[in-house]
């Protein structure tokens, strides 16, 4: 019998072996598979911040030109305000008056100069190539 009994421990500790070892596998399979998906949620998270921080490194470089254009904006209707008020004196308007529309107060004489513009007509760079080269060539010629 004790024969007998040494089998049978013998069997029931092998299988109690096999399905150990079964268990084991389960659970490594399952071990693999939860650090894959820790692995999977850690790069997305990764990504997020990256994308997160290029967004806000963006955003604060748009307000920034945004505020300098605000600012630039209100230096420039504090300007026009400024202009406002002058041109809107009397004397301003008077001197608007008389430089722009050619007027005249009462006791004044007004006399009017009309000089013809000017012409300006700016040399091409081509005419100008042309002319240079016409004034090598002949100073070629005549110095044979």
């Amino acid at each position: 019998m004790t024969a007998a009994r040494r089998q049978q421990n013998i069997q029931q500790t092998d299988a109690a072996e096999e399905l150990k070892q079964k268990l084991d596998k389960k659970t490594g399979f399952y071990y693999s598979f939860l650090t894959l998906v820790l692995l999977f949620c850690l790069i997305q998270v990764g990504f997020g911040v990256i994308l997160n921080v290029s967004k806000t490194i963006s955003y604060r470089a748009k307000i920034m030109t945004m505020q300098k254009i605000k600012n630039a904006a209100t230096s420039r209707n504090d300007d026009l305000k400024q202009e406002i008020k002058m041109f809107s004196s009397m004397a301003s308007l008077e001197g608007i008056a008389r430089n722009n529309l050619k007027m005249a107060s009462e006791d004044e004489v007004l006399i009017l100069i009309n000089n013809p513009p000017a012409e300006k007509t700016p040399k091409k760079k081509k005419n100008v190539l042309i002319s240079f080269l016409k004034n090598k060539l002949t100073g070629y010629k005549n110095a044979k």
